[in-house]
């Protein structure tokens, strides 16, 4: 796990949030995995590592497979967060899930 995830789930604990599952796997054929999964929220958080660097998720190739990946998740009725590891540090992610979980009813 990146630095950032290892943060966002120390946030998450620390706020007494409902403990996501990390690393799921959410589409039955595709070997997709979201970081961080509320499956009763329907809910997947994607921490985005190299932005300014030009890593994987901002060049041609991965940029394009991220799109399939995230648009495929929304079409199967999840909802994707994506955040920067800067939003991580300054509390903005963890406050954007913190108000979802807060105002969204969980789905059985």
């Amino acid at each position: 796990m990146s630095q950032p995830e290892e943060t966002f789930a120390y946030q998450v604990n620390i706020l007494g949030l409902p403990a996501p599952i990390r690393e799921y796997r959410f589409h039955p054929t595709r070997r997709w995995r979201s970081d961080f999964a509320w499956i009763n929220y329907r809910l997947l958080v994607e921490i985005e590592g190299g932005v300014w660097t030009q890593g994987r998720h901002t060049r041609g190739t991965g940029y394009q497979s991220d799109i399939e990946k995230y648009n495929t998740a929304q079409l199967e009725g999840w909802i994707v967060l994506r955040f920067t590891p800067s939003m991580v540090e300054d509390g903005s992610a963890i406050s954007q899930v913190k108000k979802f979980l807060d105002n969204t009813q969980i789905i059985k």
